[in-house]
């Protein structure tokens, strides 16, 4: 059998295992009475093996006694965090859940926030169901919870169902947005009546350990763009200053665990006899990792801090709830690329910043002599707009009704262009859809990747895929979003009774998990997934 006739095969093989449970499996028969989904914001799964001898909490607790899977990955090209979010619980690729990116995620404008300021949000792009709806179907008694700092990192993890969903505002409370409901509920509004950001004004982030157990220096200019890259990090001193910046310290995810934990006892997760759900996304580490890098020592501390936040968290949840009835999922949305300039665990030498903005300008002033309408090259917020077109994260989208009417020739256009992006060093290769669906894309995980993202040349023109840890040009933060392994390489682990200990190397991506989870807790999906049954994860 071909390597083609294999990638044809193997989505419907996947999926016919998805659909029919096994017959150890009976529906109605499982002890689980809560699925807590664990997502860590660009999570690298190296963070574990790393800093392991010194993990004594959650972290450490599910990296030494759950199913982890070493060669996991977040299957798409746009490593971002709401297509991330976006699988978590659905088992479908970004092309299947309509989430390709940030800038379309979860803004909506027909929607307000409640008690806090900021733009509305709403998964009114999402398509499809998650396990949440999977578990409602099968009972509707099913209570849901999901939290985070982030609105898409809450939002998108339980799809379109109208649960209980909250993120954190700048101005120090916990919010939804009227999709969900009119007023937040009273124990929503007991918890911001505390004003615990309030309380961290003038705290100093200081290390966790003794100097001697970092290894990584203090001292590189590359983080953090130059200036405050030293340690101690300290809080402004006025709260409401101290609320709004609370997002780039460690015990920003303190507040959302223990915002949780007040959920679980507010909503009665977890006391059965049905299956409840609980995700929490936890947002600090990518906050860190974007202003510091993956090799620093701020992230270092962070995840020792984490480590000791969720073992907290666990000890709380398991004196209120049986240990036995709770199964855990972690995984990551995505993961990060080091900084160019820092060469200390990735093989990244030669990693340069990529700048394409030359060919950007030329095909904008192409365009414009063309008669194509537009008002020249744009650069806002990572995306570039241009006369006729837009470029943002590698993807360019063209106003092919402008260029029709201009009367130019879309295929030559797109010819041209793809030979003066590879002429740009640094940039690996750019593709256009149609060309993608005729790879090997069991071998070719990049093409697979932009796939998964993409079904057709609808919207996207041409994809432009930089090599292994080169960045864009244009930001002091370190990055994410390419379909590189660094980016695309997360942890994905299960930890409780139902689930069997161990390392596992086989292949494992996080739409595996959400099937992986309704075999566990006996549920079936709603609908054709992509992701198949982990089965060596399960006892």
């Amino acid at each position: 059998m071909t390597r083609r006739l294999i990638s044809i095969l193997l989505p419907i093989v996947l999926a016919i295992q998805v659909a029919t449970p096994a017959r150890s499996q009976a529906p109605g028969t499982s002890r689980s009475k809560l699925v807590l989904f664990i997502t860590i914001d660009a999570m690298r799964p190296d963070y574990l093996s790393r800093f392991e001898p010194q993990l004594t909490g959650g972290l450490g607790k599910l990296y030494r006694g759950g199913a982890v899977f070493t060669n996991a990955f977040q299957d798409h090209a746009i490593t971002e965090t709401a297509p991330g979010h976006s699988e978590t619980m659905s088992g479908r690729f970004p092309v299947h859940t309509g989430i390709s990116a940030n800038t379309a995620g979860v803004n909506d404008t027909t929607v307000t926030l409640i008690d806090a300021p900021g733009p509305g949000a709403s998964p009114f792009r999402f398509r499809g169901t998650t396990l949440s709806d999977w578990l409602i179907a099968n009972d509707p008694r099913t209570r849901v919870l999901s939290v985070s700092r982030k609105d898409r990192a809450a939002i998108l993890p339980i799809g379109r169902s109208k649960q209980p969903v909250f993120w954190y505002s700048p101005n120090g409370r916990f919010t939804t947005s009227t999709y969900y409901g009119a007023v937040l509920p009273d124990w929503v509004k007991a918890f911001n009546a505390r004003m615990l950001p309030a309380s961290f004004a003038g705290r100093a982030w200081q290390l966790l350990l003794p100097d001697s157990a970092y290894s990584e220096p203090d001292s590189v200019p590359t983080e953090s763009g130059g200036t405050g890259f030293l340690f101690p990090h300290v809080e402004p001193t006025s709260p409401d200053t101290a609320a709004r910046v609370l997002a780039e310290f460690p015990w920003m995810d303190e507040l959302t665990l223990d915002f949780a934990l007040a959920g679980v006892n507010a909503l009665k997760l977890g006391t059965g006899p049905q299956t409840d759900v609980l995700a929490i996304s936890l947002s600090t580490t990518d906050a860190v990792g974007h202003r510091y890098g993956p090799d620093s020592r701020e992230l270092h501390d962070q995840i020792l801090r984490l480590d000791r936040s969720l073992g907290a968290f666990l000890d709380s949840l398991f004196r209120i709830r049986n240990q036995n009835e709770v199964v855990i999922a972690l995984t990551a949305d995505h993961g990060l690329t080091p900084f160019p300039e820092v060469h200390a665990h990735d093989p990244n030498t030669g990693a340069i910043r990529v700048n394409v903005r030359p060919v950007l300008q030329r095909l904008s002033n192409s365009l414009s002599e063309g008669g194509v309408p537009g008002y020249g090259l744009n650069y806002i917020f990572g995306v570039y707009n241009g006369t006729g077109f837009s470029f943002d994260g590698g993807v360019l989208e063209l106003d092919r009704l402008a260029l029709a009417k201009a009367k130019i020739n879309q295929d030559s256009l797109l010819r041209a262009l793809r030979a003066d992006f590879l002429r740009v060093p640094g940039v690996a290769r750019a593709d256009r859809i149609s060309e993608l669906a005729r790879a090997d894309t069991v071998k070719d995980r990049v093409a697979r990747r932009w796939l998964h993202m993409f079904a057709d040349e609808g919207k996207v023109a041409l994809v432009v895929t930089l090599a292994p840890y080169n960045y864009w040009l244009g930001s002091y933060q370190a990055q994410h979003g390419s379909p590189n392994d660094s980016d695309a390489h997360v942890p994905i682990i299960f930890y409780g009774n139902d689930i069997r200990p161990g390392r596992f190397a086989e292949f494992a991506r996080v739409v595996d998990m959400a099937p992986t989870l309704a075999a566990i807790v006996r549920v079936t999906p709603q609908e054709k997934l992509d992701g198949h049954i982990l089965q060596n994860a399960i006892r």
